[in-house]
């Protein structure tokens, strides 16, 4: 069986996303999923989008780890999603879709895409970190240098250590340009590794900035390994709405994917 696909990248993190209106390709099948991701072995991403019909919404955005399982949502990935959308004829320049954490609003601003996260009202503070979900669970920690760091395996013990166990979490490390201006370095749980980028990681270690008081902005700019991307939010009495994630989004490549 014939699967066509579409390859793209959202500073610098990756996805295989497909057509899947049909409902006719195998989800189910982890395997298949996590070899198309393979690096080696497949066409390599850090993550697979199926695209879907939904009956209150533009799509269905259906996002899978690098290791073939459903995850939660991925903000660089929905970006991608919704230019893919775009160009299907599924969408016009305001969107609506729904992700696993329900529905989302985007919309293009020039060659970017602009995605609204859910508010946020709950978040953690640990002894050297905090921990707040953007959708995606994710530890975010303050380094004075960041390049210092071994991201993958130092994210790794993270990760999968208490609290976190065998669920797991992302793993941000932070470093602190100046007032509105943040490096961020990821490690990526699915993935087991660290990514070019991470949209919801990103959009964590901006609001972990402004949590902590470390700036007063509520428009941060983030440097990550594949690009940049800006993050905006407005304070609110019990936390923070109009959250915001924009980047580019680019298509690299289209293909087939034979599936025996």
């Amino acid at each position: 069986m014939l699967f066509p696909f579409v390859k793209y990248q959202g500073t610098g993190n990756d996805f295989v996303v497909i057509d899947n209106r049909n409902n006719q390709f195998p989800i189910a099948n982890h395997d298949v999923i996590a070899r198309i991701c393979h690096r080696n072995f497949g066409v390599g991403a850090d993550g697979f989008i199926c695209i879907e019909s939904d009956d209150s919404a533009n799509f269905y955005m259906r996002y899978f780890n690098a290791d073939g399982h459903e995850g939660s949502l991925c903000g660089n990935g929905s970006r991608c999603a919704i230019h893919y959308a775009r160009s299907l004829g599924l969408t016009d320049e305001k969107v609506s879709f729904r992700a696993a954490d329900g529905l989302h609003h985007a919309r293009f601003v020039d060659d970017e895409v602009a995605l609204e996260l859910h508010p946020i009202s709950e978040w953690e503070q640990l002894e050297d970190a905090l921990f707040l979900n953007t959708g995606s669970p994710h530890h975010v920690v303050f380094e004075a240098d960041v390049n210092a760091i071994d991201v993958a395996n130092l994210g790794r013990q993270i990760a999968h250590a208490a609290p976190y166990f065998s669920e797991g979490t992302n793993v941000n490390f932070v470093q602190q340009i100046n007032e509105n201006e943040l490096l961020v370095r990821t490690y990526e749980r699915g993935v087991e590794a660290e990514t070019l980028s991470c949209g919801t990681g990103v959009t964590a270690s901006a609001l972990a900035a402004h949590i902590s008081h470390r700036t007063a902005s509520t428009q941060i700019q983030i440097q990550t390994k594949g690009g940049k991307l800006k993050v905006s939010f407005s304070p609110a009495a019990h936390g923070y709405e109009s959250v915001v994630l924009q980047g580019p989004a680019e298509q690299v490549f289209k293909g087939i994917w034979e599936i025996n």
